[in-house]
């Protein structure tokens, strides 16, 4: 997996370039486009790996989940958070002579100010992993009454965003971050980080609603890095695409 799901606590291990997190659609000047249902397409491009591709666009998402099962109304799987703007996605080295379902759900919801976070020079050792990591865990701290807006209201989405979000460095890889819920109906909550030097922000973990306190051990590129956090929300499904895996290549002859 790219990122860290809801309720787990450990290291962010995906390369950036495969974890593209949400951003924000850029507004046309003065014009409203209507969105256009997401039409999936599934191709065997090798006898283990598959291509997904799609039409259809959706303003308002800040992202899309590109999703697997291997039973037609099976148990979802989110293999990624992918860019809103992204197009493709190539699911590789699969489990030979399977059948794989694929579908994607446009992602909504406003994120935080970023911030800029310089961690101190250091690897991960083995010392440091036998601290107390208690502080990662996913919590909701109790704090003073905040009023709470619906993030699926366009009107009162922008109000639902995060705020004061602030970054604790706990030692040379850990960081934990606290924020302000604002948002009453969202589905959880994304950690987003940008390394320095790259494009994009990237989805780093996943958490439930109402968490309002987090820690992330951080890649060694994120040494300098900005960071997000988003409420957000899932849009419908799209329509369901499939293939099935050919012969283990690695057999032939």
């Amino acid at each position: 997996m790219s990122l860290l799901l809801a309720g787990l606590v450990g290291c962010s291990t995906a390369p950036p370039e495969k974890a593209m997190p949400p951003t924000e659609a850029p507004a046309s000047a003065g014009k409203v486009t209507a969105p256009t249902p997401i039409r999936l397409t599934a191709t065997l491009v090798s006898p283990v790996d598959i291509t997904l591709a799609w039409q259809g666009d959706d303003p308002e998402a800040v992202g899309r989940t590109v999703e697997f099962a291997t039973e037609p109304q099976g148990q979802w799987t989110i293999i990624e958070f992918l860019q809103a703007r992204q197009t493709t996605f190539t699911h590789p080295d699969l489990i030979p002579q399977t059948p794989f379902y694929y579908r994607l759900r446009s992602v909504y919801g406003p994120a935080s100010q970023a911030i800029q976070v310089t961690m101190p020079k250091g690897a991960l050792t083995k010392k440091i992993q036998k601290k107390d990591h208690s502080w990662m865990a996913p919590r909701t701290v109790p704090g003073g009454p905040v009023a709470k807006q619906s993030i699926r209201n366009t009107g009162t989405t922008a109000a639902g965003a995060p705020t004061d979000l602030k970054a604790t460095v706990m030692h040379a890889n850990g960081v934990k971050f606290t924020w302000t819920d604002h948002a009453s109906d969202e589905e959880g909550y994304l950690i987003e980080v940008k390394a320095a030097g790259s494009p994009d922000f990237r989805v780093a973990a996943v958490l439930d609603p109402d968490v309002n306190s987090f820690g992330l051990i951080t890649l060694p590129e994120e040494k300098h890095a900005s960071f997000r956090v988003r409420a957000f929300y899932y849009g419908p499904p799209s329509n369901v695409a499939h293939q099935t895996t050919g012969a283990d290549p690695s057999s032939d002859g």
